[in-house]
C-alpha cells in the first residue's frame, strides 16, 4: 500500500510517499519512496502582503500538477493534502485552493493548529519513548508555533500561538503573543517541572545536525544552541550560505527559530531539546495508514 501527504507550511511544501507492507508496527516494513520539499515561501507573501500573489499562485499550481504526476507514477492509493498557517491567513486562499482542485483534482484542506498538534502528537508517542512523563512538543514553523503538552503519552492541551519564522522577519510578531506563549510555558513549568522539550521543524533539525553530536541520543543541548546561534547571527546571508552550507531559503529563518527555541527553553528551564525528526508529512501518512489498517481489520 503505498500512502503520500502534502503539506503545504509557510516556508516551504512537501510530498512525502510511504510505502507499508505487512504489519503497521514493524519498521523493516516502512519504506520511505520519495520526498521532495520546494521552498515555496507562501508567508513570504501572507505575512507582509496579506494574500497570496499571483506568482507564488502560479508556481504553487505547477507545484501541485508536478505533485500529481508523481503520485501516479509511485501507484499512491491514499493520500492527503493539509495546508497550515499562511493559507489559514491569506484573503484569498480559499480561492487559490478552488483553482488547484479544479485544475489538479487535489483537495487541499486547511487544517487547525489543534488538528496539526493533535496528528503529530500520535505519531510522537508512537515513535518515541514520550510515553511516561511530561513533555512539551514544540513545532516551529514559519508561521505559528504550536506547542502541544503531553502527560505520560496523552495529549493534555495545546497551543498555536502566530509567531514563525517568517512572520519575525517580515516584522508581523507582536510582543502581546510572545508574552503570552512565554506566561503560558512558566506557568506550566511551575506546575510541572522537569517537562522535557521534543522539538520540531526543519530548522531545529538543521541545527542539530550543525551540532554534529556523536551519541545517538538526539538530543541538542540548549548551550550547544546558544553557541551555534552565536555563530550564525552576526553574519550575513550570504556567509551563513558558505559557512554553513545552508539553503538560502534555510540561512534566513534559521535564526528566528533559534530564538523561538531558545526563548521556549528559557521559560520551561529546559537544559536540552530532544529532536526526533518527525514531521507532520510523516504524522499524515502514518495516520492514514492507522485508519486503514483498523478497516481492514488486519
Amino acid at each position: 500500500m503505498n500512502i503520500a501527504a502534502i503539506d503545504i507550511g509557510s516556508n516551504g511544501a512537501r510530498l512525502l510517499i510511504k510505502s507499508f507492507d505487512g504489519d503497521a508496527q514493524a519498521a523493516s516494513c516502512i519504506k520511505k519512496l520519495l520526498f521532495v520539499r520546494i521552498p515555496l515561501r507562501l508567508g513570504k507573501d501572507v505575512f507582509t502582503l496579506g494574500k497570496i500573489s499571483k506568482e507564488r499562485h502560479r508556481m504553487m499550481m505547477h507545484m501541485m500538477k508536478g505533485f500529481k504526476q508523481f503520485m501516479l507514477l509511485y501507484n499512491v492509493e491514499y493520500f492527503r493534502a493539509c495546508a497550515t498557517s499562511a493559507m489559514r491567513d491569506a484573503v484569498n486562499g480559499k480561492k487559490v485552493m478552488k483553482r488547484i482542485e479544479e485544475e489538479t483534482g487535489i483537495h487541499l484542506e486547511i487544517i487547525p493548529g489543534a488538528e496539526e498538534a493533535q496528528l503529530l502528537c500520535n505519531n510522537l508517542v508512537e515513535n518515541t519513548e514520550s510515553g511516561v512523563g511530561n513533555f512539551a512538543y514544540v513545532d516551529v514553523g514559519g508561521g505559528s508555533t504550536e506547542i502541544s503538552l503531553l502527560h505520560n503519552g496523552v495529549l493534555a492541551e495545546s497551543h498555536s500561538f502566530n509567531i514563525g519564522t517568517l512572520r519575525m522577519l517580515a516584522g508581523a510578531v507582536t510582543q502581546e503573543e510572545m508574552d503570552a506563549m512565554c506566561r503560558m510555558l512558566e506557568k506550566y513549568a511551575e506546575e510541572f517541572p522537569g517537562t522535557k522539550i521534543i522539538g520540531s521543524g526543519g530548522n531545529i533539525n538543521r541545527l542539530y545536525r550543525l551540532a554534529k553530536i556523536k551519541s545517538d541520543s538526539r538530543e541538542l543541548s540548549v548551550v550547544t544552541l546558544k553557541k551555534l546561534y552565536a555563530e550564525l547571527a552576526p553574519l550575513s546571508l550570504e556567509e551563513r550560505m558558505e559557512k554553513f552550507r545552508l539553503k538560502d531559503d534555510r540561512a534566513d529563518v534559521i535564526i528566528p527559530a533559534a530564538e523561538i527555541f531558545i526563548l521556549v527553553a528559557k521559560s520551561l528551564k529546559c537544559t536540552k531539546i530532544i529532536v526526533p525528526n518527525i514531521s507532520l508529512a510523516d504524522s499524515i501518512v502514518d495516520g492514514i495508514y492507522r485508519e486503514k489498517f483498523h478497516e481492514q481489520g488486519t
